[in-house]
């Protein structure tokens, strides 16, 4: 798809599909060289329809590549076809469900869709995924690499019950050591990542590890999911990066703070979060690039107080930017979906990787 024309004096509206087509040739690539295509289970366990829309077109993608997809549904999922007084509860059955595709050595990946019960419960079905298994990058496995820059791991380490082998967290390269594969990453962090790759956000001159040093940017939404793995991958390729939520900012980086202490001035090998004294006014007036994925409809950022020439993503469902955001924006992408679903399925296929290497 065409990136399009802008209108004269606005920003450039970006759709996701052209940076998606990307990666789905790289997948076809992959899968034409497999043996036996990957197996993937969604476990849809509730009643809600963006869920039901997400799994679909989870079907979808993976039906046009190849890929092996089923749909287990438990629990709400089940309900339109039952009378009122047999109704099952949200995400019945959904803990059965996850634990039975586990045990199933043909399953290669595992997604569930979420929201079921809510964060804390959520979290708790989220490490019960195999990490050899898990899609979505949620498992602790994961979330531990991530937040301390280790980038690669040795498969076994997997299926060990201590936290994975400190591999050099910044290599020449993003070519794996022998005997190692890519951490998985959480998809829709990583997918916003790409995203910020392909239009130049990331200097490729730069080296790998902290391409994106030099750029200013604020991640509005400090969630589990996206908001807080987002501002760590950021800062951990060398940008600064606010993380704003409700009751705080914070400013996440791995460059130190200026100071007549010679021994503070070593970069440090992941980031390092600080409190934030600046309003978030004043952190967008700072930023190269901003990403909101706030979960709310009446949330929007100002257009006023954003960045001549900035980069603007909106990554919740309801659109966080105000209408004009071109006027200031130099380019807008409303969405990263499709790119999500394509890091998704990258995972799954690296996933298959690391089982046939144990």
């Amino acid at each position: 798809m065409s990136l399009g024309t802008p209108a004269i004096g606005k920003g450039l509206l970006l759709k996701a599909d052209t940076i998606a087509n990307t990666f789905r040739d790289e997948i076809q690539k992959s899968l034409a060289t497999r043996q036996k295509a990957p197996k993937l289970v969604g476990i849809l366990s509730t009643s809600q329809s963006p869920s039901r829309y997400y799994a679909e077109f989870t079907r979808k993608q993976c039906e046009e590549l190849g890929v092996n997809f089923v749909l287990k549904e438990t629990g709400a999922a089940l309900n339109k076809d039952r009378v009122a007084d047999d109704k099952l509860a949200e995400g019945e059955g959904v803990e059965e469900a996850i634990i039975e595709a586990n045990e199933d050595d043909s399953v290669d990946g595992i997604m569930v869709y979420y929201p079921i019960f809510g964060v804390q419960q959520d979290q708790y079905l989220q490490q019960v995924v195999s990490p050899l298994k898990d899609v979505e990058g949620l498992h602790f496995k994961f979330h531990y690499n991530l937040y301390h820059n280790i980038r690669f791991i040795e498969p076994k380490g997997l299926v060990s019950p201590v936290t994975p082998k400190d591999i050099p967290s910044q290599p020449a390269d993003d070519t794996p050591p022998p005997g190692t594969v890519k951490s998985i990453l959480p998809c829709t962090p990583l997918a916003i990542v790409k995203c910020l790759e392909h239009v130049g956000v990331y200097n490729k001159i730069l080296p790998y590890g902290d391409r994106a040093y030099g750029k200013t940017i604020t991640v509005i939404n400090r969630s589990e999911v996206v908001g807080r793995p987002l501002a760590a991958l950021l800062a951990n390729d060398g940008a600064r990066v606010f993380s704003v939520d409700i009751d705080s900012i914070q400013e996440y980086t791995k460059r130190p703070r200026v100071s007549t202490d010679s021994s503070s001035t070593r970069y440090h090998p992941r980031h390092i979060v600080h409190p934030s004294s600046l309003s978030l006014q004043e952190c967008l007036a700072l930023s190269d690039v901003v990403i909101s994925a706030v979960p709310n409809a009446e949330y929007k950022v100002k257009t006023e107080w954003l960045k001549d020439g900035c980069v603007a993503v909106n990554v919740a469902a309801e659109k966080n930017f105000e209408k004009d955001v071109r006027e200031k924006a130099s380019l807008y992408l409303p969405a990263v979906g499709r790119v999500t679903i394509m890091m998704l399925l990258r995972n799954l296929l690296r996933l298959q990787q690391c089982r046939e290497l144990l």
